[in-house]
């Protein structure tokens, strides 16, 4: 979850290493450090350096400018804490100064210089042998693990000390490493965790960074490491070996990582903006579906392992969905409409705990994993685990065309959400909806359950999907005097039914992230199960209220409330005639959306949880002990 950034180049690198920790904080704020090489620049005069921080990058570049920190080789990193409490010296870059007391090493120059994204699962039995070694620790972490060994196994060539450490390493890890007696060498290795690397245009320098964002601006020549891949970095050179230790040559791909997507523009937060950029996202995630076809769901040209959505969608008989968070809410919906649409039997998975419960495959099964990065750990893993089983007719829905995700597996559909840097997913949300729609109707289709007059319909709903998000933000208003009530509450209970259980969910999960309010949702005919005992005048209780089959049914779940001191705030259709009265706080959508409903009900959720976190003042973009990316399991 960790974001890293790295260089060796003949210029000062420094301010685009402090640039790209910025661009990659939404991976982790605990605390940040950089760490370069002084020899670099000066006619192999120096050693090695580095500035640490708990506090943001912007207060790091303060203290790099205070001790005029320059150089052509460093590495940078800003993290979300694993081992260890976010503390300066739990802070990477992690030193090794070689074994010694804790005293000796005081003034000890260091000798490597090491940062890392990902969690070793057997730091404590390289601890011990470690320290049996002579060498000290000064931090919590499972990283300086890695820094020691690294030293240990040094004899005059980092790349194959580095080599010889990672045959050591159990668990996932991305780390970038630099020692004081190479000063125009970086080496870098992957495993589970993301890694990139830059190639330079100019001044004979190469790059290494957990994503292509960190360097808009710097390079557009992007090399996405593989499983297991080492890469040696140096002025105007760089080679990479694979997991069998064999030279290989990686293609080099143009990518157009927008800075400007990192800029606030107009608004207080990245939410905020990103969720008034909802109309624009689903517009592009739809642009050029003029008809349903399986080829929407190819294999993106220079996957891996591309294959034939026409062929795949005619063998298989069932989906299996694996995902996380949020993206495990979107996947909830899609079983609703993959089984009334599509006719087909549906299951949706956690991605973290299927991989570690028995299960029975089916290789009839299509696998869709969906991921906003295409990076999560635990979702990669559940593919692999499925695939392991058998089951290799596999699909994404992913943000990132150029993620792990999307190149594992055969099928992908690519939504254009754009660069998300909330911690708090909104826009991606609803594109990974819009994108699951298309394919149940792709496999209804498939499965000759999808008429051409049912399809003109879906296709002309969903085209105006943009204009009707433009309508449903324009309750802001609305929503912002919501806020102001549940901004003094210290618990809240969503409600829905059918394809809005899954939007509570959602709603729910928004609120207790970035406003550290808990909040639980609820089907809502399990009020009488358990909920209910809660209901006071104290919990508010939000209702996902669309007029569907289940509006009946919802109306006597909310008179349940009222009967019991609730207060109750409804997001209710025009047509549903639900009125606002005492205890009963009604915000009427624009129009009634059908099946596509779910994709407006959750906007005014998104905008309650940014409202009501402004007026708690909590840190909407950063909230405390998350971070953006989950590369870690």
């Amino acid at each position: 979850m960790c974001g890293i950034v790295g260089a060796v180049s003949d210029r000062n690198i420094v301010p685009i290493l402090v640039q790209g920790l910025q661009r990659l904080e939404y991976r982790g704020y605990d605390s940040c450090g950089v760490a370069i090489h002084e020899a670099s620049l000066k006619q192999g005069v120096g050693g090695l350096k580095r500035a640490r921080s708990t506090s943001r990058v912007s207060e790091l570049m303060a203290q790099i400018e205070t001790d005029h920190l320059a150089s052509g080789t460093g590495i940078a990193h800003t993290r979300w804490a694993t081992h260890g409490v976010p503390a300066v010296h739990n802070a990477h870059p992690h030193f090794s100064s070689g074994p010694g007391s804790l005293e000796s090493l005081k003034d000890k120059p260091g000798r490597v210089a090491l940062v890392h994204n990902g969690i070793i699962e057997n730091h404590d039995e390289l601890r011990a042998q470690l320290q049996a070694k002579g060498y000290v620790f000064s931090s919590q972490t499972d990283t300086e693990v890695i820094a020691h060994w690294v030293d240990s196994v040094y004899d005059g060539d980092l790349f194959e000390a580095v080599k010889r450490t990672v045959q050591e390493l159990k668990g996932a890890y991305a780390i970038a490493v630099f020692h004081k007696d190479e000063p125009q060498r970086v080496v870098g290795a992957r495993a589970g965790s993301p890694l990139i690397l830059g190639v330079g245009t100019s001044h004979a320098e190469n790059f290494l960074a957990s994503d292509a964002m960190a360097l808009a601006g710097v390079t557009d020549q992007i090399v996405y490491l593989e499983e297991g891949d080492l890469v040696d970095i140096q002025l105007g050179k760089y080679w990479i070996e694979d997991r069998n230790h064999q030279r290989v040559e990686r293609p080099v791909k143009t990518v157009h990582a927008h800075s400007g997507a990192a800029e606030l523009g107009p608004y207080r937060h990245y939410m905020q903006k990103e969720i008034f950029e909802q109309p624009r996202a689903i517009a592009d995630t739809l642009e050029g579906v003029e008809h349903i076809v399986p080829e929407l769901f190819d294999g993106v040209n220079g996957g891996a392992h591309t294959a034939s959505a026409f062929k795949v969608f005619k063998e298989i008989d069932k989906v299996l969905i694996l995902a996380c968070g949020t993206s495990y809410y979107s996947g909830c919906v899609a079983k609703y409409w993959l089984e009334s649409v599509a006719k087909i039997p549906c299951q949706v998975e956690i991605a973290s705990e299927y991989r570690y419960r028995d299960s029975v495959p089916d290789p009839q099964t299509l696998v869709v994993t969906i991921t906003q990065s295409g990076e999560t750990a635990d979702t990669l893993a559940a593919l692999r685990h499925a695939q392991s089983l058998g089951m290799q007719h596999t699909l994404t829905i992913c943000n990132v065309a150029t993620s792990a995700m999307v190149r594992e597996c055969k099928l992908a559909y690519v939504t254009r959400a754009g660069a998300e840097i909330g911690v708090a997913s909104t826009k991606a949300f609803t594109t990974q909806l819009a994108g699951l729609f298309l394919l149940t109707l792709a496999l209804a289709q498939s499965k000759g359950r999808l008429s051409e007059q049912d399809e003109a319909m879906y296709i002309k709903e969903m085209r105006h999907l943009p204009a009707a998000l433009q309508a449903v933000l324009a309750l802001e208003p609305q929503i912002i005097s919501w806020s102001q009530e549940f901004a003094s509450k210290e618990n809240a209970l969503f409600l829905g039914r059918g394809t809005h259980y899954p939007i509570a969910l959602e709603g729910a999960l928004k609120l207790k992230e970035i406003t550290y309010i808990h909040a639980e949702a609820y089907a809502a005919g399990e009020l009488k199960h358990g909920p209910l005992a809660l209901v006071t005048s104290e919990m508010p209780v939000v209702t996902v209220a669309p007029n569907d089959a289940l509006l009946e049914k919802l109306k006597s779940n909310m008179q349940e409330v009222r009967a019991r001191g609730g207060v109750l705030y409804v997001l209710a259709d025009g047509d549903t005639k639900i009125e606002s009265s005492e205890g009963v706080n009604v915000i009427r959508m624009p129009e009634h959306y059908g099946v596509l409903s779910p994709i407006l009900h959750v906007v005014p959720l998104q905008l309650l949880a940014y409202h009501t976190a402004c007026a708690r003042g909590t840190d909407v973009d950063k909230p405390r002990n998350l971070a953006k990316s989950v590369t870690v399991e």
